[in-house]
């Protein structure tokens, strides 16, 4: 797991080894008596226990017959999935197609009134081009996944697009400079994304932000990341999908943005950069 979701993860399971360690300790038992009682090696109940290692639904079920706490069982197994569900490799996400791990995400967004997004690579996916987004997912699926739904991928993305019309949304879009000249595809797409972007930032509810490309940035480059209300931020990293609720680090984030906000170009002066990489383009 990468370092930058190790933190929220490791939090989340320590609560849930806590648990059991106290479901133990209330039925009198030591860890090499419960190790007896599931048939374990006493060092998987320490392991266990301080959340060096992630237990199964099994273990748990094991570990609460043990200890005459079977009431308890499904409790827990439900905040394993939970912990389960914070980390989610592209592999398992997409293992039915891009198409559903698109729609996935359509509750999420339905039920957020304040979007913050940093993309230090390529254009949001809420303020896409069909043409841009569908070079997007099929480099996505030809690089990891076997099933080709990406018409179907693209037709989901879009119909998400519709969360910037309706309800009292707000959004706040920042990305580096380097996305103006970088793309999936080819000129004649970019420029149209590039209309798209001048277009957006038209918007009432929407602000959007270019983050120049300089010397002596305070704030270098970090990964992408949305952050939906105050209550949780999603990353994009090579190999999965995080999400995050814990409240601390949630605030880290929101402070990052922040940050990188405070050193954007916004209006005439964003605007100007976007025309100039129209212009190279041409």
């Amino acid at each position: 797991m990468p370092a930058s979701g190790s933190s929220s993860v490791q939090a989340a399971r320590k609560v849930l080894a806590d648990r059991l360690r106290e479901i133990c300790k209330d039925a009198g038992l030591d860890g090499k008596r419960l190790a007896e009682a599931c048939g374990w090696h006493p060092s998987k109940v320490s392991r266990i226990s301080s959340a060096k290692t992630a237990p199964s639904a099994d273990d748990i079920r094991a570990w609460c017959h043990a200890c005459s706490a079977d009431g308890q069982t499904e409790d827990l197994i439900a905040s394993l999935r939970a912990v389960e569900g914070m980390w989610v490799e592209w592999r398992r996400m997409e293992r039915a197609g891009l198409r559903r791990a698109q729609e996935a995400r359509l509750p999420l967004y339905e039920r957020t009134r304040w979007f913050r997004s940093y993309s230090p690579g390529l254009v949001p996916g809420l303020i896409q081009t069909y043409g841009y987004t569908e070079d997007v997912l099929r480099a996505v699926q030809r690089r990891r996944v076997e099933i080709d739904d990406v018409a179907d991928a693209v037709a989901a993305r879009m119909e998400r697009q519709r969360v910037l019309y309706e309800g009292h949304r707000r959004f706040a879009f920042l990305i580096e400079e380097s996305v103006l000249r970088n793309a999936p595809g080819g000129s004649e797409t970019q420029l149209e994304q590039l209309e798209r972007l001048l277009t957006v930032a038209s918007l009432p509810n929407v602000s959007l932000g270019v983050v120049r490309t300089r010397l002596g940035r305070s704030r270098m480059p970090v990964e992408g990341f949305w952050i939906f209300d105050t209550t949780q931020v999603n990353v994009e990293l090579i190999s999965g999908y995080l999400t995050i609720a814990q409240p601390r680090e949630v605030a880290t984030y929101a402070d990052t943005f922040a940050e990188l906000a405070d050193s954007a170009v916004y209006g005439a002066k964003a605007r100007a950069l976007i025309r100039a990489a129209m212009d190279s383009l041409r």
